[in-house]
């Protein structure tokens, strides 16, 4: 396995022990980890801190061309607020973990330039499947859908 993903499914196992939803993300610039986050929205009480969001805060300031070269690894695929954020500073390469129990606009990525991989890994899916199955209603939540 890919060991950046490797390293955004800790972040997952990490936000989960802390009583959040599995999902980690990693940014990648140059064969290095700049930054890495895991959803803390639970955690946090905030209406934002996905695992996207959370690393690239982690990340720090970068400049324009950093972003240019990064590679951001996310164990799920992103929702319409991260693509957002990936189109914004226009991050041309996106790993994803999983798209079979969420799929955000993984088409309009693409359309937009994002060079987009499914991994399809089992311990991805395997992590939000148990989650959900356990904590519908925080899922629900998190993806802004009525239970």
């Amino acid at each position: 396995m890919d060991r950046y993903l490797q390293a955004a499914i800790e972040e997952a196992r990490t936000g989960l022990a802390e009583g959040g939803i599995p999902i980690g993300s990693v940014l990648v610039i140059d064969d290095r980890i700049v930054g890495r986050g895991h959803n803390r929205r639970i955690q946090n009480g905030s209406p934002v801190l996905h695992a996207e969001m959370d690393c690239l805060e982690n990340a720090g300031r970068l400049k324009a061309s950093d972003y240019r070269r990064a590679i951001l690894y996310s164990t799920l695929s992103p929702c319409d607020m991260c693509s957002g954020a990936i189109l914004l500073y226009r991050i041309p390469t996106l790993v994803i973990g999983e798209n079979e129990t969420f799929c955000g606009p993984e088409d309009y990525l693409r359309s937009r330039g994002v060079d987009l991989q499914v991994a399809g890994n089992h311990d991805c899916r395997q992590l939000m499947e148990q989650f959900i199955l356990e904590h519908a209603e925080l899922w629900n939540e998190d993806i802004g859908e009525h239970q």
